[in-house]
């Protein structure tokens, strides 16, 4: 190992801890990890964790929204999404108003979880396995209510190792009811020091004694200026057996995007992906110029569908990438055709997730050749 694998990038130049620690009395000067409280407006009394890395990443940990991960910047440029709704205290949350749709009103920021024991479009379910005569179902609403609960933080600061440093928050969130779920999801997040990369590891396990259904989605939101005009999706896509039939009255390209349109009806795709010799799957984001994109990347075992999700309306301009552990028919059908998961006592399900900011023209086209070397895509 050379002397440059153990020292830091820092602003263009390369330092040992203890040289970076020399030139300042506090690392947080150049890269750390700080909790706060938003408190104004919907958001007042939402704990938030920010991370912010030597390499100009920043991006917000909301603990009150499930852990779930806001406003998300490159050097002060945002590549997250931000959809107007605000990060909504939880207990603003109606879940069941406007026929279930009322998750919509939580839709912010760059990662909005669907689950735990639903996800997709909602309605009623065989609640039976619970053993509770007065609930034979149960009604879900759009990807459920994981989004509302607030988390429980674990962990939150700079861990070293040696001479590397990750920015680490911890924490979890348990969804449960007497006399029905009782799931917990453990959650950690991860950003090297001086890195571009944020890595999602989430633990999903039952503490019931029950079996329970379990879903869950990542809804991962890029806007502007990520999203714009030429903006293009790269994904090795070997078929794409569903899609919104807005695709066909609008015709707008799943690929390559236009500019904002008025009164646009969002366009839904559930693309097949081409996995890797490991076993993940990979997308990309990227701007037509190459100065800017995001690639995803994850374990296709445990989130084997993908869905691609275009809001292209005048003033909420959004991609949504999103994996998934089911395909888009839902809950009911997962039933139906034995393709739901069932968590008895004491079993969990893992899930591994990897965010990348793509820094540049270099970065963009390794990225969008790793992802060609897996396959093409249709036009």
């Amino acid at each position: 190992m050379s002397d440059l694998d153990n020292k830091l990038d820092i602003f263009g130049h390369r330092l040992t801890p203890r040289e970076l620690r020399e030139r300042t009395g506090d690392t947080e000067s150049v890269a750390g990890v700080r909790q706060v409280v938003l408190d104004n407006g919907s958001e007042r009394g939402v704990r938030a964790v920010q991370l912010r890395t030597s390499a100009g990443l920043e991006l917000e940990v909301l603990v009150d929204r499930a852990l779930d991960l806001g406003a998300a910047r490159l050097r002060g440029v945002p590549f997250g999404w931000r959809s107007g709704n605000g990060f909504r205290h939880p207990g603003l949350h109606e879940h069941h108003d406007e026929g279930g749709l009322s998750w919509l009103r939580a839709l912010d920021g760059l990662l909005v979880s669907g689950g735990l024991d639903h996800t997709l479009f909602g309605g009623d379910v065989d609640a039976t396995a619970y053993n509770y005569p007065p609930k034979q179902t149960v009604n879900h609403g759009l990807h459920g209510r994981l989004t509302a609960i607030p988390g429980r933080l674990l962990e939150a600061g700079e861990v070293w190792d040696g001479d590397r440093c990750v920015l680490r928050v911890r924490g979890e969130v348990v969804q449960a009811t007497s006399f029905g779920e009782h799931l917990r999801l453990t959650r950690t997040i991860e950003a090297d020091f001086d890195g571009l990369e944020i890595r999602l590891h989430d633990v999903v396990d039952n503490l019931g004694f029950d079996p329970t259904p379990h879903m869950f989605l990542y809804h991962l939101n890029f806007g502007w200026p990520l999203v714009d005009a030429g903006t293009e999706f790269v994904a090795a896509i070997s078929e794409t057996p569903w899609c919104s039939d807005s695709v066909a009255e609008q015709g707008v390209s799943y690929r390559t995007l236009p500019e904002p349109q008025p009164r646009f009806v969002e366009q839904v795709h559930e693309h097949t992906l081409v996995a890797e010799g490991d076993g993940r799957h990979r997308v990309a984001l990227v701007r037509g110029d190459e100065t800017l994109g995001v690639e995803v990347s994850w374990d296709s075992a445990t989130m084997p569908h993908f869905f691609e999700w275009q809001n292209l309306r005048s003033g909420q301009y959004a991609i949504g990438l999103e994996p998934s552990t089911h395909a888009v028919a839902g809950d009911a059908a997962a039933r139906e055709d034995r393709s739901m998961t069932w968590l008895e006592h004491g079993d969990s399900r893992s899930y591994t997730t990897t965010i990348r900011v793509l820094d540049g023209a270099e970065d963009v086209r390794a990225s969008r050749a790793a992802i060609r070397a897996l396959g093409d895509q249709p036009d």
